[in-house]
């Protein structure tokens, strides 16, 4: 029984990179030579690993390891560490607070380190055709530059596939602002666009592109092919 259960994910999950291969590959090599032809843009892969353990019916334990790659996927930029807590003192609503530890390239090609606290508050919409949610992020950066918080509220549309066509599979859209207290605006935009798919009761990982559009940093715009692996036990 194991086996036939593993073999199954193990289908799934090939299944999926095959489809998503199929449309990423040729988007990546058409965004890697427009980043290429621009000084100002580059193409990144962000990837994470989530884990969360349900302490009890309103407490999770939540940790998180980040890879960033950039320099058109040649290079690694940063890493992340991340652990908190997930609150759910409703159902439509989890607050989560969250230390992380950031490890970044900076201009001059050096590795430094920034330590965040994070706030998070994340509410669901009650629509039934299509997922709505609203996430406010407040942050706080300790750095040796100067400490500086931002505000990142988000809004996240999703749609399940029908099981007809593909099934535990979720397409989302997510639009993200950032407003900075160190240059007094919103400066930095995200829009990203990808799928869930639900592998196992434990288990579902993220595709998605994302679009940065930044006014201050260099590059400037940023396209991510990214991942995020969810487990939860």
């Amino acid at each position: 029984m194991r086996m036939t259960r593993r073999n199954l994910m193990n289908r799934k999950l090939h299944r999926l990179l095959c489809v998503a291969g199929l449309f990423f590959v040729p988007f990546i090599g058409c965004i890697a030579q427009t980043a290429a032809a621009n000084d100002d843009a580059d193409l990144q892969s962000w990837n994470d690993v989530q884990l969360t353990i349900p302490l009890n019916k309103k407490v999770d334990f939540a940790t998180a390891i980040t890879m960033r790659l950039g320099k058109n996927i040649s290079r690694l930029n940063d890493g992340r560490f991340a652990v908190g807590l997930s609150l759910k003192p409703l159902s439509s609503l989890a607050v989560q607070p969250f230390y992380w530890l950031v490890r970044a390239r900076r201009a001059n090609g050096l590795f430094g380190t920034e330590h965040r606290l994070n706030l998070r508050a994340i509410y669901k919409f009650p629509a039934k055709s299509i997922g709505i949610s609203h996430r406010s992020w407040f942050e706080y950066r300790i750095r040796s530059t100067g400490n500086t918080w931002r505000y990142r509220p988000s809004i996240t549309a999703e749609k399940a596939i029908p099981n007809s066509i593909v099934s535990g599979l979720t397409a989302f859209v997510t639009e993200e602002p950032f407003y900075d207290s160190a240059t007094g605006r919103f400066s930095r935009n995200r829009l990203s666009v990808g799928v869930n798919k639900i592998l196992s009761k434990k288990l579902s990982l993220d595709l998605f592109y994302l679009r940065q559009d930044d006014s201050v940093a260099h590059p400037s715009v940023l396209h991510v092919i990214g991942t995020a692996w969810r487990i939860k036990l």
